[in-house]
């Protein structure tokens, strides 16, 4: 049986695929996993580039290098490609790899639609990048495009960009189905619900949001094209619509899709902690409910973005408490995360510095959107640097921290090498020091009133941005290194053991409950 999971990937009548056709053609879920991550890790690169040209313009006050328009095509299209490119692919491809393995099933459900789910992304990006190269430019209107800067104002090239987002949607929601399929359909005997792995059910709960949200992302930027194309006026007020309309469409997909972006870090974190803790996870089941709680509550706060619009006094008191209620779920698991540790005979191997920050530095986030989800104190906060604070505090040393921590956790299961653990602590702390110079500094000159979006500012500001500009630099240089390691690893890493973590339970089943007596290594007995 084994041998027919090793040659999923080739073609039965003629032998093994080779070189590019076997990337090409691969139904492999760990050859497929092995491609969004690689794609995920080239567009994390390039919107950190862009990053890297909105910091060296916000040096220092006055215009730099970049003019005020091409400014705001590197901060919208640096926003769509580390959200759309960079984290939500990573973990598509850590659950196409990770997932068939803990349920004990021998590949992904639907293995030639995961083949088509990944090819059409580097598409969709193509022509998400193509749009530098032609007249008018780049999208320019931030990566949340409200209309109407993106429909009546737009540049003629929204239409790429229109089109380019149905593909990522479309990518997303072929791999939600496949993941579904297969956690609902092949898990191997006695694997139940209750005894799944924690990373698997936090990607069981993203792929029923990303099936319930991204239809409603494909249904703004369909309107978008009507309203530019069609002479419709669903977004233009001349014409009998509402520009908060959008906001609404939007941020109805929108919310969900944050917590799409942070569930699948909490299950590999809760992985890496039990593994290092070596103890169970403490908790397990009201961790499953948590997470559910928190998937559902999602889609119930999406106007939190958008106190200012105007809305009813009833209507923000409705979301300022629904935003304030997501806080308990997110609470129980911090405090889970905290009591596995505790007692626990704990070892500081890079995957556990990587998720002992996220935990710290995700609450510093969560505790900011707490901040945020006061509607009264919004106001003076919306639209300045302090929401970029909050957001990137999650999403960096949340999502970001979390998909690195569980490449170093299974790094030897992938490649059958050890990563250099010197090279990995140094990757952690100059990540860790350098995150916090860039993001943390930004809550200061936010509550002072600096605006975001904008390629200037007040003299007052000036230092602190000088400071976030060096911590910028610093951590996307440090990223380098983790290639390098990376590539090390693969190349000349020493052989990892069986036992790859000393003194912790194997890789494959790091859940409370025993592992199922049956992988599929050996055909199952016919009873």
């Amino acid at each position: 049986m084994s041998a027919v999971i090793d040659s999923h990937s080739d073609d039965h009548h003629h032998g093994p695929a080779k070189g590019i056709t076997r990337w090409l053609y691969t139904t492999n879920h760990k050859d497929i996993g092995t491609l969004y991550l690689w794609f995920s890790f080239l567009m994390l690169f390039l919107g950190g580039a862009m990053a890297m040209v909105i910091r060296a313009e916000l040096f220092e006050p006055g215009s730099q290098i970049v003019s005020p328009e091409f400014y705001n095509q590197m901060l919208t299209n640096h926003g769509l490609i580390m959200v759309f490119g960079a984290v939500m692919p990573a973990f598509v491809g850590l659950a196409n790899w990770i997932i068939p393995m803990q349920i004990g099933a021998p590949d992904m459900a639907l293995p030639r639609m995961n083949n088509l789910s990944f090819w059409i992304l580097p598409v969709a990006f193509g022509i998400l990048i193509s749009t530098f190269f032609m007249e008018g430019g780049g999208p320019n209107f931030g990566w949340t495009f409200y209309a109407p800067l993106s429909t009546t104002y737009a540049p003629p090239t929204v239409t790429f960009f229109i089109f380019a987002v149905h593909i990522m949607g479309a990518s997303s929601i072929m791999g939600s189905i496949n993941i579904i399929t297969t956690i609902l359909n092949m898990r191997a005997p006695g694997m139940t619900f209750m005894k799944m792995p924690l990373f698997t059910w936090t990607w069981l709960i993203t792929a029923y949001l990303l099936i319930a949200v991204m239809p409603v992302l494909a249904g703004a930027v369909t309107m978008m094209l009507m309203d530019i194309h069609f002479g419709t006026s669903f977004f233009n007020a001349a014409g009998g619509g509402d520009p908060v309309l959008f906001q609404h469409i939007f941020w109805f997909f929108g919310h969900p899709e944050v917590y799409i972006m942070i569930l699948p870090a909490f299950g590999i974190v809760s992985h890496i902690i039990e593994t290092f803790s070596r103890k169970p996870i403490f908790g397990y089941t009201s961790m499953v409910y948590a997470i559910a709680s928190i998937a559902i509550l999602s889609f119930i706060v999406w106007a939190h973005h958008m106190f200012t619009v105007g809305m009813p006094i009833a209507g923000e008191l409705f979301f300022m408490y629904t935003t304030m209620l997501i806080a308990i779920p997110t609470g129980v698991k911090v405090f889970n995360w905290l009591s596995t540790m505790f007692k626990g005979s704990i070892s500081f191997e890079t995957p556990m510095l990587f998720s002992i920050a996220f935990v710290a530095l995700f609450t510093i986030g969560g505790l900011s959107g707490l901040m945020l989800a006061i509607a009264p104190a919004d106001f003076q906060y919306h639209d300045t640097y302090f929401v970029v604070a909050h957001f990137h505090y999650v999403l960096v040393p949340g999502a970001i921290f979390g998909i690195i921590a569980g490449v170093y956790y299974w790094l030897p299961k992938w490649t059958g090498n050890m990563y250099d653990e010197v090279l990995g602590k140094t990757h952690f702390w100059m990540s860790f020091i350098s995150v916090n110079i860039t993001f943390f500094p930004m809550h200061f000159v936010g509550l002072a009133g600096m605006p975001r979006r904008i390629p200037d500012y007040a003299l007052q500001f000036a230092d602190f941005n000088m400071v976030i500009s060096i911590g910028a630099f610093i951590f996307g240089l440090t990223q380098l290194l983790f290639l390098f390691i990376i590539l090390k690893s693969i190349f000349a890493g020493k052989q990892a053991t069986s036992e790859v973590w000393e003194g912790a339970k194997g890789l494959e089943w790091t859940v409370a409950s025993p592992a199922p007596y049956h992988t599929f290594e050996t055909p199952p007995e016919v009873k």
